[in-house]
């Protein structure tokens, strides 16, 4: 597959993502747009992948035509695996599920297939499609949260908004803790448009005990970061692992949907299923 890059060395400068855009009247696969991930891992600087996981996308905006004429509707649970050397770019995603607003197909499983097939393909890995119709059941999965710390209710002072990993410390005592912590305070921002994209972040350990105030101050020191959702999860994953000996991490972020779309990347020491639930506000 070609890669998607120009001459001044980044792979957006071709992306359709903050200029003005028509959107195709019929189906089109080749308005996805495929980033590689390597480009912001190489920031990281770790060897090899320190991680499973995946990204979860929600699609809120589906529809299509049946054979008949007559629109139909759902929504898509789109999983890209972490490993794949591709993200896909977020105003290319829209653009081409808009693509099948006036485009008929014979049956829902149709187009699952066909987005299958054509995601599969930009992101250079198995991307799995999961299809609910608008009268399924508001998705769960929430229940591991029940005994967590909400880390914003913390009452702390803090001035530092540029990401600043130096600010994350293990607790005094040291030890080994397992907990689940949660923040709904995580702002990062797009690095093409700079829009602010706001998340809530999971953090579920088994490790060295983490000083509360010092996650805390380090989510928040995301609020000028630029960066995309997936790079963000895995900068704050390779940040924690870089403090101890884990035996378990699953960081995962829950950012709020733009366009019909939410974003839900999420990085983990050991193979887990993407089933992530969802938030209140997303």
């Amino acid at each position: 597959m070609a890669e998607h890059k120009q001459g001044n060395g980044s792979p957006l400068v071709a992306s359709a993502l903050g200029r003005e855009t028509d959107y195709p009247q019929q189906y089109d696969p080749e308005v996805l747009y495929p980033v590689p991930r390597q480009h912001n891992r190489d920031a990281l600087q770790v060897r090899g992948w320190p991680w499973f996981g995946f990204d979860l996308w929600y699609a809120y905006e589906l529809s299509w035509l049946n054979e008949r004429g007559l629109p139909q509707v759902a929504l898509a649970a789109l999983t890209l695996p972490a490993d794949s050397p591709y993200l896909i770019e977020s105003k290319s995603l829209k653009l081409y599920l808009n693509s099948f607003n006036m485009t008929r197909f014979a049956s829902a499983e149709a187009v699952r297939e066909r987005m299958v097939t054509d995601l599969s393909a930009r992101a250079g890995g198995p991307v799995q499609v999961r299809m609910h119709g608008p009268e399924a059941p508001l998705l769960q999965g929430k229940e591991r949260l029940a005994q967590a710390t909400l880390l914003d209710t913390l009452d702390i002072a803090t001035e530092q908004y540029e990401l600043d990993s130096s600010l994350l410390a293990l607790a005094a005592g040291g030890g080994q803790h397992e907990a689940c912590l949660y923040s709904h305070l995580l702002r990062s921002n797009c690095p093409v448009t700079g829009q602010p994209d706001w998340g809530s972040v999971v953090i579920d350990y088994a490790g060295p005990a983490l000083d509360l105030v010092s996650v805390l101050r380090y989510l928040v020191s995301f609020r000028n970061h630029t960066g995309f959702h997936e790079d963000c999860v895995e900068r704050i994953f390779t940040d924690l692992l870089a403090l101890g000996d884990f035996s378990r991490l699953v960081v995962s972020a829950h950012y709020l949907r733009r366009g019909g779309l939410d974003i839900n990347p999420c990085r983990s020491l050991q193979p887990l299923e993407p089933d992530m639930g969802r938030w209140a506000r997303q």
